[in-house]
Protein backbone atom coordinates (compact mmCIF):
# COMPACT_ATOMS: atom_id res chain seq x y z
CA UNK A 1 0.00 0.00 0.00
CA UNK A 2 2.79 2.40 0.81
CA UNK A 3 4.39 1.69 -2.57
CA UNK A 4 1.17 2.72 -4.33
CA UNK A 5 1.01 5.85 -2.22
CA UNK A 6 4.55 6.78 -3.24
CA UNK A 7 3.84 5.99 -6.88
CA UNK A 8 0.74 8.20 -6.81
CA UNK A 9 2.73 11.02 -5.26
CA UNK A 10 5.37 10.72 -7.96
CA UNK A 11 2.73 10.83 -10.67
CA UNK A 12 1.18 13.94 -9.16
CA UNK A 13 4.55 15.66 -8.90
CA UNK A 14 5.36 14.78 -12.50
CA UNK A 15 1.96 15.97 -13.69
CA UNK A 16 2.46 19.33 -11.95
CA UNK A 17 5.79 19.83 -13.73
CA UNK A 18 4.82 20.41 -17.34
CA UNK A 19 8.47 20.57 -18.43
CA UNK A 20 9.38 17.09 -17.17
CA UNK A 21 9.99 15.81 -20.71
CA UNK A 22 13.23 17.54 -21.57
CA UNK A 23 14.76 16.70 -24.92
CA UNK A 24 18.39 15.65 -24.93
CA UNK A 25 18.77 16.81 -28.54
CA UNK A 26 16.79 20.04 -28.89
CA UNK A 27 16.95 19.87 -32.70
CA UNK A 28 14.78 16.73 -32.55
CA UNK A 29 11.71 18.69 -31.38
CA UNK A 30 10.33 19.37 -34.87
CA UNK A 31 10.91 15.78 -36.00
CA UNK A 32 9.12 14.42 -32.92
CA UNK A 33 6.18 16.77 -33.47
CA UNK A 34 5.96 15.61 -37.09
CA UNK A 35 6.13 11.99 -35.98
CA UNK A 36 3.27 12.61 -33.53
CA UNK A 37 1.06 14.01 -36.30
CA UNK A 38 1.96 11.17 -38.68
CA UNK A 39 1.17 8.50 -36.10
CA UNK A 40 -2.11 10.16 -35.13
CA UNK A 41 -3.13 10.38 -38.78
CA UNK A 42 -2.30 6.71 -39.39
CA UNK A 43 -4.39 5.77 -36.36
CA UNK A 44 -7.26 8.02 -37.44
CA UNK A 45 -6.97 10.20 -34.34
CA UNK A 46 -7.57 13.94 -34.61
CA UNK A 47 -4.93 16.09 -32.87
CA UNK A 48 -6.43 19.27 -31.35
CA UNK A 49 -5.48 22.32 -33.43
CA UNK A 50 -5.10 24.47 -30.31
CA UNK A 51 -2.51 22.07 -28.86
CA UNK A 52 -4.58 21.34 -25.74
CA UNK A 53 -4.75 17.59 -25.17
CA UNK A 54 -6.87 17.74 -21.99
CA UNK A 55 -10.07 16.89 -23.84
CA UNK A 56 -8.62 13.90 -25.68
CA UNK A 57 -9.49 10.37 -24.64
CA UNK A 58 -6.67 8.81 -22.63
CA UNK A 59 -6.83 5.70 -24.79
CA UNK A 60 -6.07 7.80 -27.90
CA UNK A 61 -3.14 9.65 -26.36
CA UNK A 62 -1.79 6.33 -25.11
CA UNK A 63 -2.08 4.79 -28.57
CA UNK A 64 -0.23 7.74 -30.08
CA UNK A 65 2.51 7.60 -27.44
CA UNK A 66 2.87 3.83 -27.69
CA UNK A 67 3.19 3.94 -31.47
CA UNK A 68 5.72 6.78 -31.29
CA UNK A 69 7.78 4.72 -28.83
CA UNK A 70 7.57 1.68 -31.09
CA UNK A 71 8.71 3.76 -34.06
CA UNK A 72 11.60 5.33 -32.10
CA UNK A 73 12.78 1.89 -30.97
CA UNK A 74 12.70 0.69 -34.60
CA UNK A 75 14.79 3.70 -35.66
CA UNK A 76 17.31 3.09 -32.87
CA UNK A 77 17.57 -0.61 -33.72
CA UNK A 78 18.22 0.20 -37.37
CA UNK A 79 20.92 2.69 -36.43
CA UNK A 80 22.54 0.22 -34.02
CA UNK A 81 22.43 -2.54 -36.62
CA UNK A 82 24.27 -0.30 -39.05
CA UNK A 83 27.10 0.31 -36.58
CA UNK A 84 28.03 -3.29 -35.84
Amino acid sequence: MQHNKQANTEVIIMADNRNSNQLVVQQARAALEQLKFEVAQQLGIQIPQDGYYGNMITRDTGRIGGNITRRLVEIAEQQLAGRF
